[in-house]
């Protein structure tokens, strides 16, 4: 296939796209969150038509989502800039318009470093979805990013479990219900980070139970990481090793690659249990491929210190 054949075929299947969701667009179906740059190429070139069409809160869904894969790229003032774009025709929009807006307001916000302007804008999109059956999925998102900016672990879990509540009394073909296995990971960090790994094992083995029911085999793999990070926590270093050498191996046998974080337990597991000649080469090869995250290089610099130095011979 030429270059040009292949731009008749990508463009097709994008007119498609568009008219499959012309009624009622779900831009998230298209988005790679893995790919941020591939889905903001994706959502522009779906940009004209949305432009041309008579539809506006499509439109201003559309630039909501480019901005959503700017930020996610940490561009974060040309994601601004296209909200910028959205502010100025929000004033007779309607209410998914508006609650998008809101939403990836604040995210850039809270991305950026800015939590303290991120949480009025998700209170906003709260307090606007929170009597509208027909936006539970977004009125769940805002209460989950408003748990990710709370100022105490215990405004993180009660707005984690007032997500929960509204995800769990959707209709059951409610994509709303969606979110769960999300929240229950979400609150089994907030109990990790106060140090009750009990309660975080019991969240994340819920979270695993959702994602075997309904998610994908790479969302299963990253609940059943999450609950061999709490059995190492809990000191059972031996389960928590197993369960990461057996992920390891399931990563290998899918033709992905973790990202770096299954050999980074397996090197803590080992240094844990005095094993450290056994850890380094697993600690270098965590570095070599967290370091190649730009949020973890900006955000845990510490983090990604300490793994090179216990990837060194002492």
């Amino acid at each position: 296939m030429n270059n040009h054949q292949a731009h008749q075929r990508q463009t097709g299947a994008l007119d498609s796209i568009w008219e499959d969701h012309m009624t009622q667009p779900d831009f998230d179906t298209l988005w790679d969150h893995q790919r941020p740059e591939q889905t903001e190429t994706t959502f522009r070139a779906l940009l004209p038509e949305a432009e041309r069409g008579p539809d506006r809160s499509s439109h201003l869904q559309l630039l909501t989502q480019i901005a959503r894969a700017q930020g996610l790229q940490r561009h974060f003032d040309a994601a601004h800039e296209t909200l910028d774009v959205v502010e100025t025709q929000l004033d007779d929009a309607p209410l998914l318009a508006r609650l998008r807006y809101l939403l990836e307001r604040g995210r850039v916000f809270n991305s950026s470093g800015a939590a303290n302007s991120a949480r009025p804008l998700f209170q906003q999109a709260w307090d606007l979805s929170r009597a509208a059956p027909e936006v539970a999925f977004y009125a769940v998102d805002a209460a989950h990013m408003l748990a990710i900016v709370a100022r105490s672990p215990a405004e993180s879990i009660t707005w984690n479990e007032a997500a929960l509540e509204r995800a769990e009394k959707s209709a059951p073909e409610d994509r709303a219900r969606g979110w769960c296995g999300s929240l229950h990971n979400n609150l089994g960090w907030t109990h990790h980070d106060q140090g009750d790994f009990e309660e975080a094992l019991t969240s994340f083995q819920r979270a695993l139970t959702w994602q075997q029911e309904h998610g994908s085999a790479r969302e299963v793999r990253v609940a059943r990481w999450a609950v061999g990070r709490a059995l190492r926590s809990l000191d059972r270093l031996e389960e928590a090793l197993s369960a990461q050498e057996a992920l390891r191996e399931e990563w290998r046998r899918s033709g992905e690659q973790d990202a770096g974080y299954v050999a980074e337990e397996i090197a803590e597991c080992r240094y844990a249990a005095g094993r450290v000649e056994e850890s380094r080469p697993f600690f270098a090869e965590a570095h070599a491929r967290l370091a190649q995250d730009p949020w973890l290089v900006a955000q845990e610099p510490d983090r990604l210190r300490r793994l090179q130095q216990l990837s060194q011979p002492q």
